[in-house]
C-alpha cells in the first residue's frame, strides 16, 4: 500500500459533474489499497471572480483582506469533493490550509510555506479516510489566512507530499503531460515521457504553465516523485495504465539514455524591460538600483549592464509585466535622481523565448543554431541570458509565436526520441 498525493486543478473540478469524476478516480486508487491525500484548487474561474469582486469594493485591495476573500474558492471545492466521495461510499474529511496548519510567512498574496503539521492527516489516513485539502492557502504565525500566489495549489500538493514522505505526487491537469512546447502554437509539439527536475524548473520559470515553479523547487529539494497527467481521461481506465501515463519528472541520475540536446522551447509573454541610461559606473551601483526594487517586492529576471565608455553605462533588467508600473514608479521616484542617472525607459511589448535541455552540457553549437534561426526569421534579439541548461532571448512580443515555431523545427523537437 502506497501513500499517494493527488492534485486537481480548476478545470478538473470546474463543475459538479467533474468533481464527481474526480471522486470516482480517487475511489479507484483508494479501493486498490492506497492511502490518498487529495489537494484541490478552486473551481475554474472562481479565484478570478473573487479577485474581481474585491476590486469592485476596493480598487487596490488590501492584501490581507484579499487573501481572506481569495481563499474561499478552495473551501467550496474541498467540501463538495468530500461530499462526492461520501456519496459513493468512501469516508472522507476536508481541511482548509489553516486546519491542516500549513504555516507560512506573512507575505500576503504570495506567501511561502515554512512548515506543515501532518498529525491530523496521518490520523485520518490510519483510520481509512481520504483526506481532502484546500490548496493555495495556509496561515501565518498570527493566525492570518494567507495564499501562496498563482498556481499555489501545485506547491501545496508537493509540500504535503514532502511532509508526508509520499510515494508519489500526481498532478492532474487539463493536459496529458509536459510537451516540447505549447501545442496550441506548434501542433507538432510532442509529449515528453520523462523530463528532469532541472529542465522542468527552467521550463516552469520560463513560462511553461504546466507546473508552478515553486512546486518544482519543492519537489527537487525534497526528492518527491512527481508525475503530470490528465484528469480528463476516463476515470475508470485501468489503474496501471493511468499510473504510467503523462510525464514523469525524474532526477538526472535516473536518465539511462543519452539525453537529446534540447528538451523543449519555453516562452512567456508577461515580460517588461526597463533601462536606466547614463548610470554612473561605480561600485555598488547595481545594488542602489535593484535594492529599492526588491524593497518594493518586485522580482527581477534578466539583468544586463553595458560596458562603460565615458564613466557611465546603461543598466537594463526585466520584470513581470504586472509589476512593470510599480518598478517604473520606484525608479522615477527614488532611484534616478539619487544615483544621478539619465532617463528611465520602459518597454512592455517584449517576450522571452528560451531553449531548455540538460543535453546542452554535452552538445556544442546550441547557441549559434538558436541565434541563426532567429536571424533567418528577421527577429532581433534585445537581451540574452544563459545557464548551464538554457538560453533565453528577449524579442519583440509580436514575434513570439514565429520564434517558437522556428526554434521547435530547427531543433527537430517534433521527431520522437529513439531509445538506445
Amino acid at each position: 500500500m502506497a501513500l499517494i498525493v493527488h492534485k486537481y486543478g480548476g478545470t478538473s473540478v470546474g463543475s459538479a459533474e467533474r468533481i464527481k469524476n474526480v471522486a470516482r478516480r480517487v475511489a479507484k486508487w483508494r479501493r486498490a489499497g492506497h492511502q490518498l491525500v487529495v489537494v484541490v484548487s478552486a473551481m475554474s474561474g472562481e479565484t478570478n471572480r473573487l479577485i474581481d469582486l474585491a476590486k469592485e469594493v476596493q480598487p487596490s485591495p488590501d492584501p490581507r483582506e484579499l487573501d481572506v476573500v481569495a481563499s474561499t474558492g478552495e473551501q467550496v471545492t474541498i467540501g463538495l469533493l468530500a461530499m462526492a466521495l461520501k456519496n459513493i461510499g468512501l469516508d472522507a474529511r476536508s481541511y482548509t490550509g489553516a486546519q491542516v496548519r500549513v504555516l507560512t510567512d506573512s507575505a500576503f498574496t504570495k506567501a511561502r510555506i515554512l512548515s506543515i503539521d501532518e498529525e491530523h492527516i496521518r490520523a485520518d489516513l490510519a483510520a481509512g479516510r481520504v483526506v481532502v485539502v484546500a490548496g493555495f492557502q495556509g496561515e501565518d504565525e498570527q493566525g492570518n489566512i494567507t495564499t501562496l500566489g498563482r498556481g499555489g495549489s501545485d506547491t501545496s500538493a508537493v509540500a504535503l507530499a514532502a511532509a508526508l514522505k509520499a510515494d508519489e505526487c500526481l498532478i492532474y491537469t487539463d493536459v496529458d503531460g509536459v510537451y516540447t512546447t505549447d501545442p496550441r502554437i506548434v501542433p507538432e509539439a510532442r509529449r515528453l515521457r520523462t523530463v528532469t527536475f532541472e529542465e522542468m524548473l527552467e521550463m516552469a520559470s520560463l513560462g511553461s504553465k504546466v507546473l508552478q515553479i515553486r512546486s518544482v523547487e519543492f519537489a527537487g529539494k525534497y526528492k518527491v516523485p512527481l508525475r503530470v497527467l490528465s484528469s480528463l481521461t476516463d476515470a475508470d481506465q485501468p489503474l496501471a495504465q493511468e499510473a504510467a501515463s503523462g510525464t514523469l519528472i525524474t532526477f538526472e541520475e535516473d536518465t539511462k539514455m543519452e539525453q537529446a540536446a534540447i528538451s523543449g522551447i519555453a516562452f512567456t509573454r508577461d515580460e517588461a524591460k526597463i533601462t536606466l541610461t547614463r548610470v554612473p559606473d561605480r561600485p555598488g551601483i547595481a545594488y542602489q538600483i535593484l535594492g529599492p526594487i526588491a524593497d518594493a517586492n518586485v522580482d527581477v529576471d534578466m539583468i544586463i549592464q553595458n560596458t562603460s565608455n565615458d564613466g557611465t553605462t546603461d543598466f537594463s533588467f526585466t520584470v513581470h509585466r504586472s509589476e512593470f508600473a510599480r518598478a517604473m514608479d520606484v525608479l522615477n521616484g527614488k532611484v534616478k535622481a539619487h544615483i544621478g542617472a539619465g532617463n528611465v525607459v520602459g518597454d512592455a511589448h517584449i517576450c522571452k523565448v528560451s531553449v531548455v535541455g540538460i543535453g546542452m552540457r554535452s552538445h556544442v553549437g546550441i547557441a549559434s543554431l538558436m541565434f541563426r534561426t532567429l536571424s533567418e526569421e528577421g527577429i532581433n534579439i534585445q537581451m540574452i541570458s544563459t545557464s548551464e541548461i538554457k538560453i533565453s532571448c528577449i524579442v519583440e512580443d509580436k514575434y513570439m509565436e514565429l520564434a517558437v515555431r522556428a526554434l521547435h523545427k530547427a531543433f527537430g523537437l517534433e521527431q520522437p526520441v529513439l531509445a538506445h
